[in-house]
């Protein structure tokens, strides 16, 4: 069985720092066993992943943001173990919040390029979990996918 770090090496991945907070909040808290990460916005080459599923980008595109927005929050999830990701017990809850014109329903189909990618890295049990995908008017910074979540953690 690989660890986490082989998974993660094997899908050429490398966990980002923790990002500094735009705003009057912390990129995660812990309150016992469960860590809470704040919402991350997609992000590509550093800047906001900006677009709208349904005008201005699909969701084949939608969903490679989602994954994006996946490797960001493990970075933070590596800060919040103190780098040990193997500390992880299970993915609990992924929320995702789709920048997406009213007519446009496939929210669920861009969240999976978090979700897929959380079970790829962490497997079938941790990586499994609660979720929410829904579609907003629109995001900070005029960001595509915003992601937050929630782990137990040892």
């Amino acid at each position: 069985m690989s660890t986490i770090q082989e998974r993660l090496d094997a899908l050429g991945i490398t966990l980002p720092p923790v990002a500094v907070p735009a705003a009057a909040y912390v990129p995660f808290a812990r309150s016992g066993n469960l860590v809470f990460l704040s919402g991350h916005i997609a992000k590509k080459d550093g800047k906001p992943w900006v677009g709208q599923l349904g005008a201005t980008m699909g969701t084949e595109e939608g969903a490679a943001a989602a994954r994006a927005v996946a490797i960001d929050l493990m970075g933070t999830l590596a800060a919040a173990v103190d780098g040990d990701l193997a500390r992880v017990v299970r993915i609990v809850k992924v929320m995702s919040l789709v920048n997406s014109t009213p007519d446009y329903t496939e929210q669920h189909l861009v969240t999976n390029g978090c979700s897929n990618l959380l079970g790829e890295v962490f497997g079938a049990d941790v990586g499994a979990h609660a979720r929410s995908a829904f579609g907003v008017a629109q995001l900070p910074l005029g960001a595509c996918v915003e992601i937050e979540l929630i782990a137990e953690v040892q």
